[in-house]
């Protein structure tokens, strides 16, 4: 391709991409989205390739060189920014989020904290009520997971110490589409998030009540109490995001659903991005701390306790020094 025929076609891209620089080193907010920003520099980079490899002017080469230079350390200046945005987030903005939106935490953990402590009672009273929820074979499963002679606790308890690598992997993915399961179908009017708060409860509360029942209770208590604080906190944080969707759909106010939808939508992806981030924690305490049986059951109680006083600190008092509303 001749040099005035590439210069024509690219011309208004480079001037748009230098106009967005200006803006930039400025601290000012242009006009195209910043999300655009790092496709833009790499067709930069693209262009200047070319033009060196095709023996183009040095002029030109100069002037492509230039912007992608400038494009560079914008680049890496915005990254930046996107680092500290996130930590912000994590530090602050999350508990906010949560509890501006106490609410519907509230009204997701009454679900799924009621229905578990109520059939745990129950399947503890009533031992055969386990295999309402759960076949035979499941049940000897979990029986087997937290047995007292066991070497290690939890799925797949017959795995060395190295495996635990391989555990922590399984336990993100696992609990990871389980809370996206129980956030995305709150678009069913919210149906599908009451279904999957009452059935994991449910479940939940059948093992807790079944294995406290024939004396696996140490083991059991022992090895959830940990991780739990991270793991069943983000379920009800997942499900509070998935009522959200479900109300606004339910009940849009003045706004179309469609737009309800979307204002809900972004407090919805706050709380279940915090989620993933506490079911991230969840996961390496469940792989690395909770299966193991070197350690006392006391200990276990007692660091189980203190992470559950951590979060719940977090969650109440973080972010409290900024000046954003509560």
């Amino acid at each position: 391709m001749k040099q005035s025929l590439f210069e024509a076609r690219h011309q208004q891209e480079w001037q748009r991409f230098s106009a967005q620089l200006e803006l930039l080193e400025r601290g000012r907010k242009p006009s195209q989205p910043v999300d655009d920003f790092p496709a833009a520099y790499r067709r930069i980079c693209q262009h200047l390739a070319l033009a060196e490899s095709r023996g183009y002017s040095s002029y030109l080469i100069d002037q492509l060189r230039q912007l992608a230079m400038r494009g560079h350390q914008q680049f890496y200046r915005h990254r930046s920014h996107l680092l500290a945005d996130l930590l912000g987030f994590v530090l602050g903005g999350f508990p906010r989020l949560v509890r501006h939106e106490w609410r519907a935490l509230l009204a997701a953990s009454l679900l799924f904290y009621g229905s578990l402590v109520l059939m745990g009672v129950l399947v503890y009273l009533f031992p055969d009520l386990v295999y309402s929820l759960m076949g035979a074979d499941q049940v000897s499963q979990m029986e087997s997971m937290y047995d007292p002679d066991a070497s290690r606790l939890g799925r797949f308890s017959e795995r060395g110490s190295g495996d635990d690598w391989l555990m922590f992997g399984y336990y993100i993915m696992n609990n990871i589409g389980i809370a996206f399961q129980t956030f995305a179908s709150g678009l069913l009017f919210g149906i599908g998030t009451l279904f999957f708060l009452l059935f994991n409860g449910l479940t939940i509360g059948a093992i807790a009540g079944h294995l406290t029942e024939i004396g696996y209770h140490q083991p059991f208590w022992s090895f959830v109490i940990g991780h739990g604080a991270f793991e069943l906190t983000a379920i009800t944080l997942a499900g509070a995001a998935g009522l959200k969707l479900g109300w606004a759909l339910i009940a849009p106010g003045r706004h179309s659903r469609g737009e309800a939808l979307r204002m809900a939508a972004k407090r919805a992806i706050g709380l279940i991005a915090g989620a993933v981030v506490l079911l991230l924690i969840a996961a390496f305490v469940e792989a690395y701390w909770s299966s193991m049986t070197y350690t006392s059951t006391t200990i276990k109680y007692l660091v189980g306790a203190a992470l559950w006083a951590l979060v719940g600190l977090y969650l109440s008092l973080a972010g409290r020094s900024s000046h954003a509303p509560e």
